[in-house]
């Protein structure tokens, strides 16, 4: 999958499936420091996600500050050919002076035995 490199910041699109709707969110940063995957409450509110009075709340600390989000289990995230069914992200705010629809972290670069080549800025997957 070939990687954008816009603003310093390395950028994918992903495919979020929830509930039988399925949306495609571009532009999430490629973030190995990032321990989880978030993604931005009006890119995926396209498909049903939003918070409920169950959700609960949590707060997450990163270079950028601090965001309240929810949980939530969605039937599919996919990158180009690879995908993880039942997947977790986290939902929340996205400070509007990033031009980015989410963050794709470590946990799914993990599952999926992601490959980053920096030299053809290209994101594949390991054959298992």
């Amino acid at each position: 999958m070939q990687l954008t490199l816009r603003d310093d910041l390395l950028l994918v699109p992903v495919i979020v499936a929830y509930r039988g709707r399925q949306v495609q969110i571009p532009d999430l940063v490629v973030d190995t420091g990032s321990a989880a995957t978030m993604i931005a409450t009006d890119a995926v509110a396209q498909v049903g996600i939003i918070p409920e009075p169950q959700d609960i709340l949590h707060i997450v600390r990163g270079v950028g500050g601090t965001e309240v989000v929810f949980s939530r289990r969605v039937d599919r995230l996919q990158i180009g050919p690879r995908s993880v069914e039942t997947f977790e992200i986290e939902v929340g705010g996205i400070d509007p002076a990033f031009d980015i629809n989410g963050i794709l972290g470590l946990d799914f670069l993990l599952q999926t035995g992601a490959i980053l080549d920096l030299g053809s800025l290209q994101l594949d997957f390991s054959l298992e």
